[in-house]
């Protein structure tokens, strides 16, 4: 059972102070809990160790698709395929930061991977912001959380500069570097990530700037404008997938600009690989029945429990638990139906007193850096609330 401690809730007002302003659900229900996971300081580390083991494992995944052309496998649109290979390539095609979902960790239950949401990871404001005011509010020491992401990413920003472990001699090579943030306009949670990024980016040292993506001009030959200035890195809160699939004349714009060295943006175009749910079935190949993985696979899985899930989904639209016959006894029919899918072995995520489910959420930025879980019933989606944590 999973432990809960409970806490005095934020106001409104002072998450909106901070910034957070989807505070509330469309049924007038409070998107934030007022109770926190109690988890040991054993089962941070475990969290902390799955993480890394696991990126370099999807480091590993993602060149074996590149060396065997197994993009169409894992459902990547061709229009990305050599924009893909480009940033891979390169180094300074960054990833700056993604997050592991898990089950288990937590009631004795072993960490098994569910996805990794490497591009356009939400979840980023709750976890490295308000979970920590919620140990203020409540008079906890802020140490008492597996929660670094901030400082995680401030350190990140810096890498994008020395392009190595050591950030000491960021001041020695940066000049003043202009970055520019954008995200979709007429979204309160996107627009306000990124601008805790942005944020994060100006305290690193670099001169930011946020437009909407609408107000961003492209040029193919000279690279990412705003405001009659020129900007050599740009952070677009819009998924790859997304991109390719509904603006395909811009996804080729942006693979000129990248392939001339205009431009480097963030998330990498080879982060789709890690963010694609059919590489899940190219790491079970490659380390089979590892204590971290479940069985994946393209095909259904012959007699046991499984979940059929799309390759590129999101709030549990489309995903769907499947008994040993192949019956569905939870989800239904969702907006990505006509995707490819992947279906994997099923494991119960902890559950509490009234038996709704926990999936913790890791952040990796360089290396784990945070955790911070949602509550929901068996497929978490746009219902399941947040839940901060508490290492006690």
């Amino acid at each position: 059972m999973v432990h809960l401690e409970s806490i005095l809730p934020l106001d409104a007002d002072y998450l909106e102070r901070l910034g957070f302003a989807w505070h509330t659900d469309s049924d007038k229900s409070s998107y934030l809990t007022d109770s926190l996971v109690v988890i040991s300081e054993h089962e941070a580390n475990a969290y902390y160790d799955a993480t890394n083991e696991l990126y370099e494992m999807f480091i590993k995944a993602a060149q074996y698709v590149i060396d065997h052309n197994l993009f169409y496998e894992i459902g990547i649109p061709f229009n990305l395929i050599e924009l893909i290979k480009i940033s891979w390539q390169s180094d300074v095609h960054w990833h700056l930061y993604g997050r592991f979902d898990f089950a288990g960790g937590i009631d004795g239950k072993s960490i098994k991977l569910l996805e990794f949401n490497a591009d356009t990871p939400t979840a980023l404001f709750e976890t490295a912001v308000v979970q920590w005011a919620m140990l203020k509010k409540n008079q906890y020491d802020e140490a008492m959380q597996f929660n670094g992401v901030y400082e995680a990413l401030l350190e990140n920003f810096k890498r994008l500069v020395t392009l190595e472990e050591s950030i000491e001699t960021f001041d020695e090579r940066y000049e003043g570097w202009g970055f520019l943030f954008s995200s979709i306009r007429g979204d309160v949670e996107e627009e306000n990530t990124v601008k805790l990024l942005q944020y994060i980016a100006t305290e690193a040292g670099y001169v930011t700037q946020f437009a909407y993506v609408d107000e961003v001009e492209f040029d193919s030959e000279a690279g990412i404008f705003f405001g009659g200035e020129k900007y050599e890195l740009w952070f677009k809160l819009i998924p790859w997938e997304d991109i390719a699939i509904e603006e395909s004349e811009f996804a080729m714009l942006l693979g000129d600009i990248i392939g001339g060295q205009h431009a480097i943006i963030f998330n990498p175009a080879y982060t789709l690989l890690f963010q694609s749910k059919g590489i899940l079935k190219v790491l079970w190949d490659l380390y089979p029945n590892h204590p971290l993985l479940l069985e994946s696979s393209f095909e259904p899985l012959p007699q046991i429990q499984q979940v059929k899930k799309p390759f590129f989904g999101r709030e549990g639209e489309s995903v769907t638990i499947l008994d040993v016959d192949g019956r569905t006894i939870e989800g239904g029919f969702g907006i990505y139906d006509n995707h490819k899918m992947l279906y994997q072995a099923y494991t119960e995520l902890p559950t509490d007193v009234h038996g709704e489910s926990y999936q913790a959420g890791v952040f990796f930025a360089y290396e784990a850096c945070g955790v911070g879980f949602r509550k929901g019933g068996k497929i978490l989606n746009n219902t399941s609330k947040f839940v901060g944590h508490i290492i006690a």
